[in-house]
């Protein structure tokens, strides 16, 4: 086994919710897990700002002689991890591919993520990679990244509930009958949603 670390980043705590699926299917291997709390969220960036975060924060986790980089947000993901993938001696894997295997045995799929995300059309081609017939809805829920880090994703909480409600409204009219969860934020949502 290689006794080196694998990197994990992400724009914020989200990430850590990748970081728990990491340590339940490899409880052996060493993670370090870094953040960027301070210019959280990436969702609502450009692209160029996107991918000079990105650089940075491998430039930092470059750092610590990894085997293997996870991108773990789903707007860095989405937008730079081809360049990524080119720039670094590590392999780097990001979450969008494996969120739509995952989900694309279904016929019916909302896509909710981040206004970057979406906005990549990253997780459409990926679908349409798989199964072009598959029915796809995107829609960008810009608000859950900012509420989840200020801790506000709890059932009960006035204020997510009704962002929820708002912002899932057309897929449940749509009838989706999967929901991708695009942004690693998002699964802190999970009973809210």
């Amino acid at each position: 086994m290689n006794p080196r670390s694998i990197g994990v980043f992400d724009s914020g705590l989200g990430g850590l919710t990748a970081v728990r699926q990491l340590r339940r299917l490899m409880p052996s291997e060493n993670i370090i897990y870094f953040g960027d709390t301070a210019r959280v969220p990436y969702g609502n960036r450009s692209r160029e700002t996107l991918l000079q975060y990105a650089r940075q924060d491998m430039r930092f986790l470059s750092g610590f002689d990894l085997k293997a980089v996870v991108i773990a947000c789903g707007t860095i993901s989405a937008n730079c991890l081809e360049e990524l993938r080119r720039e670094s001696a590590a392999p780097v894997t990001g979450v969008v591919e494996p969120a739509v295997e995952r989900a694309a045995a279904s016929g019916k799929v909302g896509l909710i993520a981040t206004r970057a995300s979406v906005g990549s059309g990253a997780y459409e081609r990926a679908f349409r990679r798989l199964d072009p017939a598959l029915e796809v809805r995107a829609l960008a829920c810009p608000l859950f990244v900012p509420l989840v880090e200020e801790g506000r994703c709890r059932p009960g909480d006035v204020v997510i509930e009704t962002v929820a409600r708002e912002y899932l409204a057309p897929l449940r009219e749509a009838g989706v009958d999967t929901l991708v969860l695009g942004c690693t934020h998002y699964p802190l949502l999970q009973e809210v949603i």
